[in-house]
């Protein structure tokens, strides 16, 4: 029989590094099928059992850092820095779920509150949902891996992964330590191919009992409307707005937004986007900001000293380049980048961008940020929030009182005070308002996420 296969490309050279086998109807029906099979097992299998395989799979991880680091890179064009990291968050995350597996808990209720509760006892517990398909992005493609699979897994739950087309290979690495770690068979299952193909029947197939996905707002719309009495977790797109008040330490506020601009060539949810820079510093702080990002390395990620890679595919490049044209063509002022070679697109800075830019209003997801001056602290606010969408937030001042009011004002599912959107650490509670999202990450709100409540009385 002729399996159809998908080859996986080097994102720098363009070269293929791999052919994986693509997921066909019946692949698909069987893996849904051996992890329902397999969910009363490993849902009855003691926490402390579970925690131990979370537990082992960390300590595998962090033994081979380096290597999948590799695989990070060429997959995804990701610079070598920022894989390495991603690597080292992966070993927390696996950590963080191997304590969450332990203490995943109900309380008691006290009955007798209501005259109709008298002689009764009464508790709740949290019970695993069944099977959860987890479908992934590229641009993580270990650690957003691993916020469901952990957390899934942590909570007795079986899997069945569709990891992004472009970057499947770290996941596939992934479920052969956890194989190696002890996970037993049917528990987890990785599946190749499209969201046309693998993703619309892993969300319509009823033996599946929760989607957890990561990807744009339009997917995630699709997915919702298909979806029917599944539970969903969203994790959706953003255009970070952060702002910078005259009264910020700038040696702290401008290399972190240098980072969360062009890190990762822009393609992260929380990337910083659009900038808003108090008049009386923005010169200051423009030239600077400018300066800096002028000085970072574009190239091979495999590179140690790069510091921002090539973007998915040329495609993404040019449309993130067309978009910048169309911003100058509008009146926006170049002052840095602008220019690609294939993925590879320049750190790109504009200034007087207007919000109904494409620049400004969609999701850029690439390494571009717009710069704007403002008068008020609370027209800044107000500019922060004017998006669709509400995933994070930042504000750089040492004013408490403008923290706050930022925090009350800004609808989104984080607010960094003194740091960028782009800030993540991974037991926080993570995930978006409006567009952005619903439900939330971070191993143990999701462990919250894919659990149900059941509630027990007994009447002696």
């Amino acid at each position: 029989m002729v399996v159809d296969s998908l080859t996986v490309l080097d994102k720098f050279t363009g070269e293929a590094i791999a052919e994986v086998p693509k997921a066909t109807k019946g692949t698909t029906d069987r893996a849904i099928q051996a992890a329902k099979e397999a969910f009363p097992s490993w849902s009855r299998t003691p926490a402390h059992k579970r925690a131990a395989i979370l537990e082992k799979t960390s300590r595998i991880i962090d033994s081979r850092k380096e290597e999948i680091a590799e695989t990070i890179c060429r997959e995804a064009g990701k610079a070598w820095r920022h894989a390495v990291a991603e690597a080292a968050r992966s070993v927390e995350t696996f950590r963080f779920s191997a304590e969450e597996a332990r203490r995943i808990h109900g309380e008691t209720v006290p009955m007798d509150a209501s005259p109709a509760g008298e002689g009764r006892f009464g508790f709740w517990m949290r019970c695993p949902l069944g099977v959860v398909a987890a479908v992934s992005p590229f641009n993580f493609p270990l650690n957003l891996v691993a916020h469901k699979v952990g957390p899934a897994l942590a909570a007795g739950n079986t899997v069945v992964l569709k990891p992004a087309s472009a970057t499947p290979l770290s996941a596939i690495k992934l479920a052969g330590y956890l194989d190696e770690a002890g996970l037993p068979p049917g528990v987890l299952h990785v599946l190749v191919g499209s969201g046309g193909t693998v993703g619309e029947w892993l969300t319509t197939d009823p033996r599946v009992s929760k989607i957890s996905f990561t990807g744009s707002a339009a997917v995630g719309e699709e997915i919702l409307r298909k979806a029917g009495m599944k539970r969903v977790t969203m994790e959706l797109g953003n255009n970070s707005g952060v702002i910078v008040e005259p009264d910020a330490d700038l040696s702290l506020a401008i290399p972190r937004c240098v980072t969360s601009a062009f890190a990762n060539a822009g393609q992260v949810c929380i990337s910083l986007q659009r900038l808003f820079v108090h008049e009386a510093i923005a010169k200051e702080f423009t030239d600077r900001f400018v300066e800096a990002a002028s000085r970072l390395k574009v190239g091979n990620p495999l590179d140690p000293e790069c510091d921002v890679g090539p973007m998915i595919d040329p495609k993404e490049a040019e449309r993130a380049q067309e978009w910048v044209r169309e911003a100058v063509g509008q009146g926006a002022r170049l002052l840095l980048g602008g220019g690609r070679e294939g993925a590879l697109m320049q750190p790109t800075v504009l200034a007087d961008a207007r919000p109904e830019m494409k620049v400004m209003c969609r999701e850029a997801f690439a390494p571009l940020v717009a710069i704007r001056e403002y008068k008020d602290f609370e027209d800044a606010v107000a500019m922060v929030e004017d998006t669709p969408y509400g995933l994070q937030a930042g504000i750089f001042t040492n004013d408490i009182r403008k923290a706050m009011r930022a925090v009350d004002r800004i609808d989104a599912g984080g607010v960094m005070i003194n740091d960028t959107s782009m800030f993540r650490v991974d037991h926080m509670p993570y995930g978006g308002n409006k567009m952005s999202g619903m439900g939330r990450e971070g191993v143990r709100f999701a462990c919250e996420e894919m659990t149900s409540i059941k509630m027990v009385v007994i009447r002696p």
